[in-house]
C-alpha cells in the first residue's frame, strides 16, 4: 500500500474550534493533519497552517499567541462530529524554500496528564475500578467504569506514570482506558461501547490487506502462581472457551492451530497471581488478547466520525474467510489540501470464515 493515494478518499476539511469557539481563519489555512489513537489510549493530532499573509495584514499571521497557545483546549470536527479534542502541547514552524511559511501544533487528549505524572504508590484492598477512580480524581477526570474485577490484596505502582500504570492492570483484565474530553472511561473490551460500521469494499472501503497467522496462537495458556495464605499453587488453564463469544460461528486460532499442529500449550509468565481466581482472570485475559490477533487487517477508507477505536466494523465484500464483524484497534486521520481527507484503519477478530 502507498504512503500517497493518487485520488481523494473524500474531499472535506476538518474544522477547527480553539477554547469552544470555531476558528474559519485557522480552519481554511490548514495544510496537513494528522491524527492517530490506539487501544493503549493517548490520542494525539498534528495540525500545520499556512502562515503568510491575510486580508488585515501582511506578514506572518499566527505567532501572536493569542490562539494557537500551549494548553488551550483545541477540537478537530467534521460537519457536527467530533474527530478529536486536546490540549496544544507544542508549537512548530517550518520555512520552505520557495513556499510558504507553516506553523504547527501538537494536540494530546488528557490522558497527557497521566503520561506525565510519575509515582511510586500502593492500593490495599483495591479492584481495577477503585483504582481509576482514584487516578481519575488525581486529575480532575470524571470516571466512568464498567468493570467487575476482583479486589486485590495489593496493586503497587512502582516508579511508573499513571497512565503507564492503569495500562499494566488494565491488561491484566482485559480492560482498556481512554478520555473523551473530561472522562476516563475503563471498560472490558467486549464492553467497550463503540458504534456499529459497514464497510464495503470497493465502495466505502477503498483497500484493505488481511492475514490469518497462526504463529502467535496457542492451544492452550496456563497461568499459574503461589497463594502466600494457602500455601498452595494457583493455576488456571485458558483455552478456546475464554474467546467462544466472539467467534460467531467461525474457526478460531486455537482450533485451527489445534487441527493443523496438533496441541501447543504456553505459559503466561508476566504475572503472579496470589489465587486461583486471579490465575483465571490473568490466564483468560492473556488469551483473549493472543486470540484477537488471529486475524488482523489493515484499510483505507472514507473519512467517517464513527470509524475510530472500539468501532464494530462489518467488512463485506471480501469473500468468505475474511467477510464479517473485525474490531477497530487503531485509526489515523489525515488531511492535505490537495488530496482531502482519509482515514488508515487496523482491526483484528479472532476467527477465520469457513468457505
Amino acid at each position: 500500500m502507498g504512503d500517497t493515494p493518487t485520488l481523494p478518499v473524500q474531499a472535506s476539511r476538518p474544522s477547527v474550534e480553539i477554547d469552544g469557539r470555531a476558528q474559519a481563519t485557522l480552519t481554511s489555512s490548514l495544510m496537513t493533519m494528522e491524527l492517530a489513537e490506539c487501544e493503549a489510549g493517548l490520542a494525539r493530532c498534528e495540525l500545520w497552517f499556512g502562515n503568510w499573509g491575510g486580508p488585515d495584514q501582511p506578514g506572518f499571521q499566527h505567532f501572536g499567541r493569542d490562539l494557537l497557545e500551549f494548553g488551550k483546549p483545541l477540537k478537530i470536527k467534521l460537519g457536527d462530529a467530533v474527530l478529536f479534542e486536546g490540549r496544544i502541547f507544542a508549537i512548530n514552524a517550518r520555512f520552505p524554500e520557495g513556499g510558504t511559511p507553516q506553523i504547527g501544533v501538537c494536540v494530546e487528549d488528557r490522558l497527557q496528564d497521566l503520561r506525565m505524572t510519575r509515582r511510586t504508590r500502593a492500593f490495599a484492598d483495591a479492584s481495577l475500578a477503585d483504582v481509576i477512580n482514584a487516578v481519575a480524581g488525581d486529575h480532575g477526570l470524571q470516571a466512568q467504569v464498567d468493570l467487575s474485577g476482583d479486589t486485590h490484596k495489593l496493586l503497587a505502582q512502582v516508579n511508573q506514570s499513571d497512565l503507564a500504570f492503569l495500562r499494566d492492570m488494565a491488561r491484566r483484565e482485559d480492560a482498556q482506558v481512554w478520555v473523551e474530553g473530561d472522562k476516563l472511561h475503563a471498560a472490558q473490551r467486549s464492553r467497550r461501547n463503540g458504534p456499529s460500521l459497514e464497510l464495503n469494499w470497493a465502495g466505502p472501503l477503498r483497500e484493505f490487506e488481511v492475514c490469518a497467522d497462526l504463529a502467535n496462537q496457542r492451544t492452550q495458556l496456563i497461568g499459574a502462581g503461589w497463594s502466600v495464605a494457602d500455601k498452595n499453587a494457583t493455576k488456571h488453564e485458558a483455552d478456546e472457551a475464554a474467546i467462544s463469544a466472539e467467534l460467531g460461528g467461525k474457526s478460531s486460532g486455537a482450533q485451527t492451530l489445534q487441527q493443523a499442529f496438533g496441541r501447543r500449550a504456553d505459559t503466561f509468565a508476566h504475572a503472579l497471581p496470589l489465587s486461583d481466581s486471579e490465575a483465571r482472570v490473568f490466564a483468560e485475559s492473556a488469551f483473549r488478547h493472543m486470540a484477537r490477533r488471529f486475524v488482523t487487517g489493515h484499510g483505507v477508507a472514507e473519512s467517517k466520525a464513527s470509524l475510530r477505536v472500539g468501532t464494530r466494523l462489518t467488512i463485506k465484500g471480501v469473500g468468505p474467510l475474511f467477510e464479517g464483524e473485525y474490531t477497530v484497534t487503531e485509526v489515523q486521520i489525515r488531511f492535505e489540501s490537495k488530496l482531502g481527507l482519509r482515514t488508515e484503519f487496523w482491526c483484528d477478530r479472532p476467527a477465520i470464515g469457513r468457505a
